[in-house]
């Protein structure tokens, strides 16, 4: 098998971003971003997702966290896009239930091809730990729009801002982990009708 692994840089005058994942991991994960927040939500895809993440970001973050947050989930999107590769033989759908004591998200992934996210979260506050959990959004839409998928997340229930977005990366890491797995009855083929995706 292929390793499914790749390294992505990204640079523009707002940040510069380098990331290297390994699909088929163990979870391990170093993150130089320079946002504590947002590495603890990385670090929940990796442990979740059994994907090793290695992301360092040099961002504008004396302007605000917007630029950083964003490019990180484009150049994310864009290294698993590489590394995926064909799609063969990949599960292709993933989805993940994930509670939190009082909260309960639902995220659904599909490596359709077609970028696409719908997100429902409604947070009870605007930050946490000085983090404007808006900025969320931004990082899902910039993984989506380069890793070519479709992606619906859905915050059932909770009432505590940090368990809501935390149930919500793990969801994420564990529908991403069913997503790409492969699927050794349908080695080689196509997990689509139109024969590509």
């Amino acid at each position: 098998m292929a390793e499914r692994k790749a390294s992505v840089e990204r640079n523009t005058l707002e940040t510069q971003v380098k990331v290297s994942i390994n699909l088929d991991g163990t979870g391990k994960a170093r993150f130089d971003i320079g946002v504590p927040f947002l590495e603890h939500m990385l670090d929940q895809i990796a442990r979740h997702g059994l994907i090793d993440l290695d992301i360092e970001c040099k961002g504008d973050l004396h302007i605000d966290d917007h630029h950083t947050v964003e490019d990180v989930g484009i150049t994310v999107g864009q290294a698993f896009a590489q590394a995926i590769g064909d799609k063969k033989g990949i599960v292709r759908y993933g989805h993940s239930y994930v509670p939190l004591d009082e909260a309960l998200s639902r995220v659904v992934i599909d490596f359709s091809g077609r970028p696409g996210l719908t997100m429902n979260v409604p947070y009870t506050r605007a930050t946490v730990g000085g983090f404007d959990v808006d900025l969320f959004q931004e990082f899902f839409q910039g993984f989506v729009n380069h890793a070519l998928v479709s992606l619906h997340i859905d915050n059932l229930r909770g009432s505590n801002t940090h368990h809501q977005i935390e149930t919500v990366f793990k969801a994420f890491g564990r529908a991403l982990r069913m997503a790409v797995e492969l699927d050794p009855r349908m080695a080689g083929q196509m997990p689509s009708t139109k024969g590509c995706l």
